[in-house]
């Protein structure tokens, strides 16, 4: 089984609880998720992040083509770290870990994502060629609209 990963970090002028409180909300998701993918929270979102929540979307990752997507939050640690996992949706696996580490004048964020795409050795083949372009293409929309939300560090 051959299994990806993606890792990105940004620093933002925003306090630690200021993140925390942006992130551990589920329906900001939706305000740092490009529009092209139509994005949307079915259920789940609402409460704050707690262990155990599944969340329910609706989302159009590749191709236009509209999927159900079902994360779990299955680890919590208050302003330090929080992990989603896909339990249904495009992927085979999805484990997505967000680090928030307070620095001078703001805080440091990391993802650490490591996931499968479908269909064996096929899905293999094609995760180099799209699904990780996208993906990146989506954290990189992500920082930006990061940015332009709390500005630079």
């Amino acid at each position: 089984m051959k299994l990806f990963s993606y890792h990105c970090t940004q620093n933002l002028p925003i306090s630690l609880e200021e993140a925390w409180t942006f992130f551990s909300n589920p329906n900001n998701l939706k305000t740092i998720t490009p529009d092209y993918m139509g994005f949307d929270i079915v259920s789940g979102a609402d409460k704050a992040m707690y262990p155990g929540q599944m969340i329910q979307y609706k989302v159009s990752p590749l191709l236009g083509i509209k999927t159900s997507w079902v994360t779990e939050i299955t680890h919590v640690a208050h302003q330090k770290y929080f992990v989603d996992e896909q339990r249904f949706g495009p992927y085979t696996l999805w484990h997505h870990k967000h680090f928030f580490t307070a620095i001078d004048g703001g805080v440091h964020m990391e993802d650490l994502i490591h996931y499968k795409a479908p269909m064996g050795f096929l899905g293999n083949l094609v995760t180099p060629l799209l699904v990780t372009p996208k993906l990146k293409e989506i954290f990189n929309y992500r920082t930006q609209k990061l940015t332009e939300l709390f500005g630079t560090l």
